[in-house]
């Protein structure tokens, strides 16, 4: 975890959120995958700062990382 993300059972069903909002990380996320660039998601969000989206794929690095990937055969 790192400053921005915060976990909580009571918001947003206990998905990874930015601190202090109710932004979940997966729509950051996902803005990214479909295309937008770093300054649509804070024109989308202006609530957010460059510091906390960066935070959100941070957090998706870090997750990833420590996932076990299981291949399929």
């Amino acid at each position: 975890m790192n400053e921005w993300i915060t976990v909580d059972s009571k918001i947003c069903a206990g998905k990874p959120t930015i601190r202090g909002t109710r932004i979940m990380v997966k729509n950051i996320l996902g803005m990214i995958a479909g295309g937008y660039a770093l300054d649509q998601v804070l024109n989308a969000y202006p609530e957010l700062t460059r510091e906390m989206v960066e935070a959100a794929l941070q957090y998706a690095v870090t997750v990833i990382d420590e996932e076990k990937v299981l291949v399929h055969a």
